[in-house]
């Protein structure tokens, strides 16, 4: 099968499961479920987002190949994303995006190095699980670009999410 015939993959948030532990009074209870959870990267020097289930694990296409450390000068000249965390949730209304919290990567391919702070990246996915918002530390563009990708994703779960969410990527000029 060529590319031009392969079906082309939809990519779509993750939306809430029923409850694992529904009914149950032990096992599994206080676990966290990542279900709910969507990472989105964004290219900041393409200006284009996209998701890549991948980066649950640190396996994405941006990261495959690549060995991190914390120092940023070994992946100098590299490439500038914005791993965002999107957690969806439902209220009576329908899925809304519940929290997004944005952590930096930087990725040298062709030295095969990066730059990620491994601890940021889990604070800020359990920040987003917690429905909180912490995108003020991206750049303008960036916030224009994930706005942009949640809203033509699916414009009612925007409509739906907090004023915050809101306020916070949408750019005023």
């Amino acid at each position: 099968m060529t590319n031009q015939e392969k079906p082309k993959q939809k990519m779509s948030f993750t939306i809430i499961k029923n409850d694992p532990t529904d009914g149950h009074k032990g096992f599994g209870i206080g676990t966290v479920s990542l279900e709910n959870v969507t990472p989105v990267f964004i290219d900041i020097e393409e200006k284009q987002a996209f998701i890549d289930m991948g980066a649950m694990h640190a396996k994405s296409a941006v990261e495959k190949g690549v060995k991190f450390t914390t120092n940023r000068e070994d992946s100098a000249g590299g490439k500038t994303y914005w791993l965002v965390w999107v957690t969806v949730d439902i209220k009576e209304e329908g899925p809304y995006y519940a929290g997004v919290a944005a952590c930096e990567m930087v990725v040298n391919k062709e030295k095969r190095r990066g730059y990620k702070i491994l601890a940021d990246h889990v604070n800020k996915m359990d920040k987003s699980l917690k429905h909180k918002i912490v995108v003020s530390h991206m750049d303008t563009e960036s916030k224009k670009v994930l706005a942009e990708f949640l809203q033509n994703h699916d414009q009612a779960m925007w409509e739906r999410s907090s004023q915050q969410l809101k306020d916070e990527l949408t750019i005023y000029e």
